[in-house]
C-alpha cells in the first residue's frame, strides 16, 4: 500500500504524561483512506489531525453505518515501540464491516496503516509508566442519501490519543450494577460487531449506574435476562472454585482480543476455563456462599479491572472482600509485562514498529 504523507507544520504541545486521562488529547495527525465502488480502497494517507467534511445527508449520521476498532503502541524501557496483536483487530474489524456492509479492509493494508501513523507519532507515545498510546481505526459511510440502501463511498480514518489509566482510580476492585431492565444484543443482531449503535444504545443504562455509584454495568442475555454476558466496555471472567467461567463468543458478545489472551494464558497456567453461559442466579449464589473467588473485566482500555462488588435486584455481594484478588493481579502484570516489553513474549503478540 502506498501512503502519502504530510506532516504538520503546527505541532501541538504535548500533555502532561501524569496526567493524561483516557482519549482527552489528539496527536498531531491521522490516516485516511477512501473507498468508493469503482476504486475499492484508495488515496491511503497521513495528514495534519484535522476536521473531516461530512455532508449532512450522509448515511452514518442517519444510520449508524460506521464500525471501529481499539489497540494500543507501549513504549518499552530500552524504548522501542511495541503494538499487541493488531492482526487480530484487523480481522475483527473485517467481521465487524461484513455485518454492517461496510467493505472489507485487508489485514496487511490494516496493520500497515497502523505501523505508519503510530511511526510517525513516535514521540506521542509516552514514557511515563502505566502509559500508552490508544489507537482508534474507524470506518464510515459517507454516501449521500436519505433513503435507505447499501452505500457505496466509505472514509476509513485512524487517530491516536497518549492515554493513562482507563479508570481514574486505576488498577482497583470496581462496582457492578447488573442491569435488569435494557438488553445489549440479541442472537442475529451485531452484539460480536464493535460499531457505535451497540454502545450508544447502552448508554442510558450506563447513566443510571453512574448515578447509583457503580462504574459499570453487567449485561445479560437478551432472550431470558437470565445468563451473564459481558460488562459495558469489557469482557468479564470469574474465578469460582478454583476455575475460571466467562460467556462463550456466540454472537451476542464482542470477541476481546484481551478476552483471547487471558484464556490463552490461564489455559497455559494450568486453569480450567469454561467458555459457557453462567446464570446470574448462580453467579450471585456463588458470591454469597464464598465460591466466587474473584472476578475482573478484560478490555483494550482497562487491560484487566478487577470486579469487587456486584448488585443485582438491590442483593449485593463482596467479592474477595473488595480487594484485588491474587489471580487478577497475576494476569495484569504478566499480560501487561508482555504489552511492555518487561516479559518474554512466548506467543509472538507484540509487533515493533520501526
Amino acid at each position: 500500500m502506498n501512503i502519502s504523507i504530510t506532516k504538520t507544520t503546527t505541532p501541538r504541545q504535548k500533555p502532561d504524561e501524569k496526567n493524561l486521562g483516557f482519549g482527552k488529547y489528539m496527536t498531531d495527525h491521522m490516516f485516511t483512506m477512501d473507498y468508493d465502488a469503482e476504486h475499492g480502497w484508495h488515496n491511503a494517507q497521513i495528514i495534519p489531525y484535522g476536521k473531516i467534511e461530512v455532508d449532512p445527508a450522509a448515511v452514518v449520521l442517519h444510520y449508524a453505518q460506521e464500525t471501529f476498532e481499539g489497540l494500543k503502541a507501549y513504549r518499552t524501557s530500552d524504548d522501542r515501540i511495541l503494538l499487541f496483536r493488531p492482526e487480530m483487530n484487523a480481522k475483527r474489524m473485517q467481521n465487524s464491516n461484513r455485518r454492517l456492509c461496510i467493505p472489507e479492509i485487508p489485514v496487511e493494508d490494516f496493520v500497515e496503516a497502523v505501523k505508519a501513523l503510530v511511526k510517525v507519532e513516535a514521540d506521542w507515545v509516552p514514557r511515563e509508566p502505566g502509559t500508552s498510546l490508544y489507537i482508534r481505526p474507524f470506518v464510515f459511510s459517507t454516501d449521500c442519501q436519505i433513503g435507505l440502501h447499501t452505500s457505496f463511498v466509505f472514509k476509513f480514518v485512524i487517530v491516536c490519543s497518549p492515554v493513562g489509566a482507563y479508570y481514574a482510580a486505576g488498577v482497583n476492585p470496581v462496582k457492578i450494577l447488573v442491569e435488569e431492565e435494557f438488553v445489549r444484543a440479541v442472537q442475529g443482531g451485531t452484539g460480536f460487531a464493535k460499531c457505535g449503535g451497540n454502545y450508544a444504545s447502552s448508554m442510558l443504562a450506563q447513566a443510571k449506574a453512574e448515578e447509583k455509584g457503580y462504574s459499570q454495568v453487567l449485561w445479560l442475555d437478551g432472550h431470558e435476562r437470565k445468563y451473564v454476558e459481558e460488562v459495558g466496555s469489557m469482557n468479564i471472567m470469574f474465578k469460582i472454585n478454583g476455575e475460571i467461567y466467562t460467556a462463550p463468543i456466540d454472537g451476542t458478545v464482542l470477541p476481546g482480543v484481551t478476552r483471547d489472551s487471558i484464556i490463552h494464558i490461564l489455559k497455559d497456567w494450568g486453569y480450567t476455563v469454561h467458555e459457557q453461559r453462567v446464570a446470574i442466579d448462580d453467579l450471585m449464589k456463588a458470591g454469597q456462599d464464598g465460591s466466587l473467588e474473584e472476578a475482573f473485566g478484560t478490555g483494550t482500555a482497562a487491560v484487566i479491572s478487577p470486579v469487587g462488588l456486584l448488585d443485582y435486584k438491590g442483593t449485593q455481594v463482596t467479592i474477595n472482600h473488595f480487594e484485588n484478588g491474587e489471580l487478577t493481579m497475576k494476569l495484569y502484570n504478566y499480560l501487561t509485562g508482555i504489552q511492555w516489553g518487561r516479559e518474554k513474549d512466548p506467543y509472538g503478540w507484540t509487533t515493533e514498529v520501526k
